[in-house]
């Protein structure tokens, strides 16, 4: 059976399906308020023990026809739509008192753990669901999640960024290291950390820096954008590495000189944004993951997820404004018989649809083995601008409702402007 069936044998297998009516619980009151200041971050207990392995790690396989199809398989349909149906019953209900705590709840987390989204990419032999790895099916998730809430659904894809970087890049030992706790029960808040606080960040020009010290390495900087930083246990930081450049590196906040202050932005509020702070910390030989050829091809992957991301919440934002319009009257008539309105919505259409091409193009390339780099470069562009295109547009559609909390379309306008400007914390 295919990795679609799997997951959905284990939502069968656990309480997910009736607690399906989780409007309660993703309502509950707030967690935790904005702290200012960075705090130790070695408020995780758990601990990883060292593993060591000879060379590379398992590799999950691709299993592809060689044919672009728009048309998902019926393992991915039917994971999509008990996705659509968490995200629609659970999500979007607990959406504005989740960007009100600047955090999704944990029984929402431990919802998405229940799915297996951390196991996709993760190999059989290693307690995963995969004997093959899909792109497509990464995007088809993000894109599933994003229709209730972009923030939460980030912050439920956080930890399957980490797992699916060790399980492409990692050698057998930070396998054998980290992907068990991925599938137990428990699973580690994990954050994929890239971004830097600072004007115009090039991901392949890192300020921070492994430098070589004591046989192993002394890593400095300061990473913003960190999803649910104040509660990581285990974090993928990009840093330039001595006679390495770009890299990934494995970093246990518990160690000394790792900090974390809290760090909301405009959008994805929900998803506990953090501000990662690195004064001088000892890292060994083995925490390096993978190569700087890994590394570029982790920053696509990024933003291939972020495109599926960006679909999610531009779909919702078309499906809301269609059933608005219609209702909302002025000058004696539906605001949907005025030729402007009528023309905008069919263009949020148009461009919704020429996203999803391009971004599923891209995926299919990426499960064929082929080179998607223009493909991916395409689709981020495309996303970024259309999706903001498509938020500006939803606001516009309900005039003065628009810039009100009373309904939804703000908070998915802000959301949709992070698209362009985010880098790592979800991957496919």
């Amino acid at each position: 059976m295919g990795v679609g069936l799997k997951v959905l044998n284990r939502i069968a297998q656990s309480t997910v399906i009736d607690r399906l009516g989780l409007r309660d619980a993703a309502e509950k009151a707030v967690y935790h308020g904005a702290k200012n200041g960075f705090r130790a971050a070695g408020a995780a207990q758990r601990r990883f023990a060292k593993v060591g392995g000879p060379g590379q790690g398992a590799r999950p396989s691709t299993h592809a026809t060689g044919v672009f199809d728009l048309n998902p398989t019926e393992d991915q349909q039917m994971m999509v739509e008990v996705i659509e149906e968490f995200a629609r019953e659970v999500l979007r209900p607990g959406a504005e008192s989740a960007e009100a705590a600047n955090d999704t709840p944990k029984e929402v987390l431990s919802q998405t753990a229940e799915f297996g989204l951390s196991l996709i990419n993760i190999p059989e032999e290693l307690g995963g669901l995969s004997p093959d790895r899909s792109a497509v099916t990464g995007v088809l998730v993000a894109e599933a999640l994003a229709g209730g809430d972009m923030g939460q659904a980030v912050a439920c894809l956080a930890p399957s960024a980490v797992a699916t970087a060790i399980s492409l890049w990692g050698t057998e030992g930070q396998q054998q290291t980290y992907l068990p706790a991925f599938g137990g029960d428990d699973v580690p808040a994990a954050a994929l950390a890239v971004a830097e606080p600072r004007m115009l960040f090039d991901p392949l020009a890192l300020q921070t820096r492994a430098t070589r010290a004591n046989g192993g390495y002394v890593l400095t900087g300061l990473k913003s954008g960190v999803v649910r930083g104040g509660e990581a246990e285990l974090l993928v930081v990009a840093a330039d590495v001595d006679g390495r450049g770009p890299s990934m590196v494995l970093v246990e906040p518990a160690a000394e000189g790792v900090s974390i202050a809290d760090d909301p932005g405009m959008g994805l509020r929900a998803a506990g944004l953090s501000r990662l702070k690195l004064e001088h910390v000892q890292i060994t030989e083995d925490a390096i993951l993978g190569t700087p050829d890994d590394y570029r091809e982790m920053i696509r992957l990024s933003r291939l997820a972020w495109a599926g991301l960006a679909l999610g919440t531009a779909k919702t934002t078309l499906e809301y404004v269609k059933e608005y319009v219609p209702t909302r009257e002025a000058f004696g008539e539906p605001i949907a018989h005025r030729q402007a309105v009528a023309f905008t919505v069919a263009d949020m259409a148009i461009e919704l649809e020429g996203m999803r091409l391009t971004t599923l193009r891209a995926a299919s390339r990426v499960d064929q083995g082929l080179d998607a780099r223009r493909e991916i470069a395409l689709a981020r562009k495309l996303t970024a601008e259309y999706g903001m295109k498509i938020g500006t547009d939803g606001v516009q559609m309900l005039g003065g409702h628009g810039f009100v909390k009373e309904h939804p379309v703000e908070r998915w306008y802000r959301d949709l402007r992070a698209i362009g400007v985010m880098e790592g914390a979800v991957l496919v």
